[in-house]
């Protein structure tokens, strides 16, 4: 289950601000640490046993000098509540959550297999038959998350676990479409965000066509082996530091067919009205897959009448 006695990585001195578990340790009652996967301003993310479960799982624990820091807590309890109700085979599932106490936390799949951007970093890009089912499964479920009035507002590569099927993980930034309508602040990551999420307020709202163009740029990198635009400057004026609101993209392989490339490019449309919705993007997609030499069980079964 456990492979205990392992030596933390030299690194610099801990954060007061870590939970430092190591391996063994109990984040909450019945979930043991593994090892530390990463974290962010406000959380911690472990890979962990459940010995409910029986299994391995990833815990999402608030900082520690955040338990009781409202906005922290609201931003789990948000995605706790979205990753209970959403059901879909591409994206991640949830296992419950503890929202109080002295470590709130939500219990998430662990899903194996390697992120799209690790794959591309050490392998390259795509090969077709890699690319157009995995456009295909973000397409459907980009489609369910639309038809559930919810924008992931992060798709990119790193939020790309590739498997059978591949999965889309990480809603913590994830929001009711309702909601957005009210937001005039950027949210996302850089690189893979639409125009109407870098400058919410003049070219907002954020919602369904946001998650199309993240698409877009995730498949663009998954088929040229690096991003549509180039790197932006953090701290430089607003078009400085979002390529993507002055430039065009770069220029996609010439080896890729021509109806890939102009499907990834109409989700980078610079206009949300003009990019595909997800079903219609599904649907190219389903006679791309299906035209591969030796394509997957993917597209929609028509069952054929009987005579």
């Amino acid at each position: 289950m456990l492979v205990r006695g392992r030596e933390r990585p030299a690194a610099a001195s801990p954060s007061p601000e870590e939970w430092e578990f190591d391996e063994g340790d109990e984040i909450a009652p019945r979930l043991l640490a593994v090892r530390l996967l990463g974290g962010g301003e406000r959380y911690e993310t472990y890979l962990a046993w459940d010995e409910h479960l029986l299994s391995l799982v990833v815990v999402k624990v608030v900082r520690p000098h955040l338990a009781e820091d409202e906005r922290s807590l609201r931003g789990l309890a948000a995605e706790a509540a979205l990753v209970e109700r959403l059901r879909h085979p591409v994206i991640v599932r949830g296992f419950g959550a503890v929202l109080d106490g002295p470590r709130p936390h939500v219990v998430l799949e662990h899903l194996e297999g390697p992120r799209l951007s690790r794959v591309v970093r050490k392998q390259g890009k795509l090969e077709p038959e890699q690319l157009l089912p995995l456009g295909l499964q973000l397409s459907a479920a980009l489609h369910y998350l639309e038809e559930e009035g919810v924008a992931h507002l992060d798709v990119k590569p790193t939020n790309v676990i590739l498997g059978a099927p591949a999965r889309l993980i990480d809603l913590s930034i994830a929001r009711p479409v309702e909601e957005l309508r009210r937001v005039d602040h950027r949210i996302g990551t850089d690189a893979y965000m639409a125009p109407e999420q870098c400058d919410p307020r003049t070219l907002g709202p954020m919602g369904a066509p946001a998650d199309v163009w993240g698409m877009g740029a995730t498949l663009f990198h998954g088929a040229a082996g690096h991003r549509p635009f180039p790197e932006g400057v953090r701290d430089g004026s607003r078009e400085e530091r979002y390529p993507q609101l002055r430039l065009p993209p770069v220029r996609l392989p010439s080896s890729l067919d021509p109806e890939v490339a102009e499907l990834i490019l109409a989700c980078l449309a610079f206009e949300p009205e003009r990019r595909p919705a997800a079903a219609e993007a599904a649907q190219a997609l389903e006679g791309l897959v299906d035209a591969l030499p030796q394509r997957p069980v993917l597209r929609r079964f028509r069952i054929r009448p009987r005579i």
